[in-house]
């Protein structure tokens, strides 16, 4: 037995779940499947301004906002112990006239609320399952599922991950590396305040990212930690008990929030890299990780995956309303992307390999840009706007009236 629809879309994380309702709402018949991952891994999700203006633009903020934190100073500091060691660098998004750069909160919560939404949103069908057997053809797109029904759709839009079938499907090229590092994902409660601060120290294995998160009833001050080191490392440190391993913690980062303590389990994540040589194929798009995957510096991660997202519905409107498979919005949406991925990947791959790289001209380069983004102020505020809001090539979606100044989340 066959079911149709116009759009299909294949895996129900966070990407997969907003491009669903996104598509909803444009007018599209959706059907989304995939497996909801409500584990608590200990993983956070900064989402800053163009991400924000999008959920609120869906109607989604009202449903975020109780678990997120705002996020209004980030804090760069270099821990390299490099003979050029520049002073530590803040920036505030009150110079770019924002009240908070982003908010942070929880996958878990993010991918429960978007679930959430997903289910009561016209037009749109959520399937907790999986999809295999795809088949990709000039007039359609389909799927199986598990039970032996097949979807059939004019789109299918791969939002399963940096393993992506969908991608596989299409035959779209992947360039793939990986890196020496594992990522240590925990939350902490500490004893002094966060101030809604996020605080980076680069030292010389990766990013060491302390971000803020909301108070609970018996912890009023809370932050995610994100810290990046060898697998060597790592295996040690996911052997330490709860204590062993917040004295360590509390170590990397200088003591700056006083005694700390983990809270529920860490989690662990080897470094990998993957840029697409392009975002379509016949009959099908990738979004998010199923197109681009890096490591968590600069939070920039699922922010660009919903530009794709952003993008994805911009181009679909303009060129697809009558056929959301057809070349021409596919190949709309491929053009629109290009530039902004391979800049956010090649910027994230190079600040990381620079951290890596233990040789004086690099030391030298990186402590320089640090030092000129504290010292010239247009630069460092063209700085932070291209990191939150990247002005003059945002999608619909993500742009927003004068006047609405950003996350307004508790924390």
């Amino acid at each position: 037995m066959n079911q149709g629809t116009d759009i299909l879309v294949a895996g129900a994380g966070a990407a997969g779940l907003t491009v669903g309702i996104a598509l909803a709402q444009a007018g599209f018949e959706v059907t989304v499947v995939g497996a909801l991952d409500g584990r608590r891994n200990a993983r956070t999700v900064a989402l800053f301004e163009a991400s924000l203006r999008l959920y609120r633009a869906l109607g989604l903020w009202d449903r975020l906002s109780p678990f997120a934190t705002p996020l209004e100073r980030i804090r760069l500091i270099d821990d390299t112990d490099s003979v050029f060691r520049p002073t530590p660098v803040l920036l505030r998004a009150s110079e770019i006239g924002l009240d908070a750069f982003g908010a942070n909160i929880e996958n878990a919560d993010l991918v429960a609320a978007l679930a959430a939404a997903a289910r009561e949103t016209p037009g749109l069908h959520l399937i907790e399952d999986l999809l295999g057997d795809f088949l990709l053809t000039s007039e359609s797109a389909s799927a199986r599922l598990p039970g032996g029904e097949r979807i059939e759709a004019a789109l299918l839009v791969g939002a399963d991950g940096r393993g992506s079938r969908v991608r596989a499907a299409a035959g779209i090229g992947a360039r793939e590396w990986s890196y020496s590092q594992t990522a240590l994902t925990a939350l902490l409660w500490h004893a002094k305040p966060h101030r809604r601060t996020s605080t980076e120290f680069h030292t010389r294995i990766g990013p060491c990212t302390l971000v803020p998160l909301g108070p609970t009833a018996e912890r009023p001050n809370r932050s995610s930690l994100v810290w990046l080191m060898s697998p060597e490392d790592a295996e040690r440190r996911m052997a330490l008990s709860d204590p062993e391993l917040a004295a360590e913690i509390q170590r990397q980062v200088h003591d700056i929030h006083g005694d700390m303590g983990l809270e529920g389990p860490r989690g662990a994540f080897a470094m990998s890299g993957l840029r697409c040589n392009r975002l379509t194929g016949t009959r099908a798009a990738v979004v998010a990780d199923a197109g681009h995957f890096f490591p968590p510096i600069g939070a920039q991660g699922l922010n660009l995956g919903l530009r794709d997202v952003a993008q994805l519905v911009a181009s679909l409107n303009r060129h697809g309303r009558n056929d959301p498979g057809a070349p021409k919005a596919l190949a709309d949406y491929d053009a629109a992307r290009r530039i902004d991925v391979a800049t956010r990947v090649a910027g994230v791959a190079t600040l990381n390999r620079s951290l890596l790289t233990h040789a004086m001209p690099v030391d030298f380069a990186r402590a320089a840009g640090l030092m000129a983004m504290a010292n010239i102020g247009p630069l460092r505020r063209a700085l932070m706007r291209e990191g939150v809001a990247p002005a003059g090539r945002l999608p619909p979606l993500m742009r927003t009236p004068r006047g609405d100044r950003g996350a307004d989340a508790r924390g």
